[in-house]
């Protein structure tokens, strides 16, 4: 009797192995899908906040479609799908403002998923 039990907790313990390598499987599948679009996203925003904050600083100072121009070039460096109107820049006397939404389709085999991204940056102090 005893050894009956024996041998169906060593199944049970089999699936539930299994059972967790897949759902760790799955979890390390989703990060290696999600985990780029969101160190991207902060890259480019850090590239927009350099550009707010150093646009108005050289000489001659940068027009907006200047700015607008230098991070279309960035954001296509960094494989961001966007048209170069998606930037809105704003330079008033010695303030700067930067925004673009854009949205990354991310494939997850089992789900598809668009990631809506809303990036602002400005020249403000902290």
């Amino acid at each position: 009797m005893e050894q009956i039990i024996r041998n169906r907790e060593r199944g049970g313990s089999k699936l539930k192995f299994l059972l967790t390598i897949l759902v760790v499987g799955v979890m390390v599948f989703a990060a290696i899908k999600i985990v780029p679009v969101y160190v991207t996203n902060y890259q480019f925003q850090d590239s927009m906040q350099t550009e707010a904050r150093f646009a108005l600083s050289g000489y001659p100072r940068k027009t907006e479609d200047d700015v607008r121009e230098d991070l279309y070039k960035e954001a296509l460096k960094q494989g961001i799908d966007i048209k170069k109107e998606d930037i809105k820049v704003t330079i008033q006397q010695s303030l700067v403002t930067i925004s673009l939404d854009y949205t990354v389709p991310i494939d997850l085999k089992f789900y598809q998923w668009d990631k809506q991204f809303h990036v602002y940056a400005d020249n403000h102090t902290i």
